[in-house]
């Protein structure tokens, strides 16, 4: 099994949507560490997750383009 790898301002696609109203499930990581922030990408609400439920709920990463 390998490692995920993911950086600063990455784009972050999660299983399931965002209940917000753009139905959202693209997050971009705003801080990394033992826990990790993420901002909805729809309605721009922040969330702070551990690694082991952020990497759980994760299905894909899009690196960023900056």
């Amino acid at each position: 099994m390998s490692k995920l790898q993911y950086l600063l301002n990455d784009i972050a696609v999660m299983k399931k949507e965002h209940p917000c109203e753009s139905r959202s499930t693209r997050w971009k990581i705003i801080r990394l560490g033992a826990d990790i922030k993420i901002k909805c990408l729809g309605c721009g609400h922040i969330v702070m997750l551990s690694r082991y439920k952020f990497e759980k709920r994760l299905k894909k990463i899009e690196p960023s383009t900056e």
